[in-house]
């Protein structure tokens, strides 16, 4: 394949994922916006959302004070904003365009209609789309276009190319939404475990639509350590950081075994798969949650620039 074609569709996933990740990050907000205030921590949560977004600084630059209106404008429809959901959605449909050839018809079809709805929604006036929506027609078409991906695509290296971008860009939004937890409530003692604390775990869970399975995965009460456990080591919990390092490391070496040659990326991927395998909660709380968000997702970000350089650069090593 080449490197140019692999990267198209590579970035098409990554894309996608990325309007999905930010779709979610409005659910959040929305949902602990109901909280009453006056707690340590940020008392704007939407700025927290921000901050674990890592769009804080441009936000900021351009409409200043977080006001929940603007920041909705911002993450969905502002395109000076490269993860708003409208500018991921457009990128995604023009690198689907550019490889156009290397997608089935159903596939195409799913990007083309999620970009021409996404028009008509830039036409409607603000005050006639409620968050509410906005959120659920994005999760809506992000699935339409996994679900042909899915369903219509020969599994060869141009799949492994989309689900490894989808694999990269999943670990690292589960990872970010995690970390909302740290930036919203940065908690006092007193407030561990209480019931604003498990509310806002909960919401996590529902933002994630792992609600239902966390409870069937784990029962009984709901308890940071089991929640955490889920969404980041459970290898049964499909947007976890495990089932994500697992991902890449499998359709990476789907890849190596095609192209008959290994890759230092393939050995990053291994590692950080391995990590994963032999961590518990317990060591990810010791080391702090934040603290271990940021290391992961520094390491996917290594990855992610390692894939680039063996593969979409042309330079295969």
């Amino acid at each position: 394949m080449l490197s140019r074609t692999a990267e198209n569709l590579y970035w098409i996933a990554r894309y996608m994922e990325r309007a999905e990740k930010t779709a979610r990050l409005l659910e959040v907000g929305a949902r602990i916006a109901l909280m009453p205030g006056g707690i340590d921590g940020y008392r704007n949560e939407w700025d927290a959302l921000l901050r674990a977004a890592g769009s804080a600084e441009g936000f900021h630059a351009k409409y200043g004070d977080a006001v929940q209106r603007n920041i909705e404008s911002y993450l969905f429809f502002d395109t000076d904003n490269s993860s708003s959901i409208a500018s991921c959605i457009g990128r995604a449909r023009e690198n689907g365009r550019v490889v156009r050839t290397a997608l089935t018809t159903q596939v195409w079809d799913a990007l083309n209609t999620a970009f021409q709805e996404l028009r008509e929604l830039q036409r409607t006036p603000r005050s006639e789309l409620p968050l509410s929506h906005m959120v659920d027609w994005t999760l809506r078409h992000c699935a339409q276009v996994r679900g042909a991906i899915e369903a219509t695509q020969l599994r060869n290296d141009n799949w492994d190319f989309l689900h490894l971008g989808y694999f990269l860009e999943r670990g690292d939004n589960t990872a970010r939404l995690l970390d909302v937890k740290y930036f919203v409530l940065l908690p006092r003692l007193d407030l561990v475990g209480s019931g604003l604390d498990n509310y806002q775990w909960t919401t996590l869970l529902r933002a994630l639509s792992a609600h239902r399975a966390f409870h069937w995965a784990y029962g009984g009460d709901v308890t940071a350590h089991k929640i955490a456990h889920f969404l980041i080591l459970n290898p049964q919990c499909p947007r976890s950081l495990r089932t994500c390092a697992q991902g890449m490391s499998d359709h990476l070496d789907r890849l190596a075994r095609g192209y008959q040659r290994s890759s230092v990326v393939q050995t990053r991927a291994r590692t950080l798969l391995g990590e994963l395998a032999e961590m518990t909660v317990e060591d990810v709380f010791e080391e702090g949650l934040h603290e271990f968000l940021t290391r992961y997702i520094a390491e996917v970000g290594a990855i992610g620039r390692l894939v680039g350089e063996v593969y979409l650069s042309g330079d295969i090593r």
